[in-house]
């Protein structure tokens, strides 16, 4: 996607920056991994049915997201896609250098039958996750339930580490040497 941005200081960073900020996931997440980098490292699978498109629900997505930008309800916004939840989670804990700490929410369990691994890797098209400043949560889940757009608090920044409630915990300089050490590890 390319786009003008009229001030660029006034951009939605996609980095977590600020502790205490409570991490939103925007849109439905469905039990999808046809075509997903999951199936591809684990399996070596690169077939099967892809997320499905709802481009009514993109549109919507894409103008709560700039409602939220343009308003300061979002102190950070990243898009799901490859790897899903917990990708874009870490991308943005790593780029902004702080912990998060993520619990599922019956909610979000709910639409994949109970299972988090589903919730934290399903590649469902439509989705994001924010950082949303405390000041700002009740406009902008307002915002979203107004719209229609399913909002979930997922978690809250905090801390130097990844942890996701019950299922495990990772410190952030691992991550980032997992993160940073690939390519060199594979082409010396």
């Amino acid at each position: 996607m390319l786009g003008v941005i009229d001030d660029v200081t006034r951009r939605t960073k996609q980095g977590f920056a600020t502790d205490g900020s409570l991490v939103y996931l925007l849109g439905d997440t469905r039990d999808e991994f046809g075509g997903s980098e999951w199936a591809h490292q684990v399996h070596g699978h690169l077939g099967g049915l892809p997320p499905k498109v709802d481009l009514e629900r993109e549109r919507l997505l894409a103008d709560i997201l700039i409602a939220g930008s343009r308003d300061g309800m979002l102190s950070a916004a990243h898009d799901l896609s490859d790897g899903g939840l917990i990708q874009a989670v870490v991308e943005s804990a790593l780029r902004g250098d702080r912990g998060v700490r993520l619990v599922l929410p019956g909610t979000v369990l709910d639409q994949v039958g109970g299972d988090p691994f589903v919730a934290l890797f399903s590649e469902s098209a439509g989705r994001a996750v924010v950082a949303v400043p405390r000041s700002e949560e009740l406009r902008f889940t307002d915002m979203c339930v107004f719209r229609g757009l399913p909002v979930a608090r997922v978690g809250v920044v905090d801390g130097t580490a990844l942890e996701v409630q019950g299922q495990f915990s990772i410190p952030l300089d691992e991550l980032s040497r997992a993160h940073t050490g690939t390519f060199p590890a594979l082409f010396g």
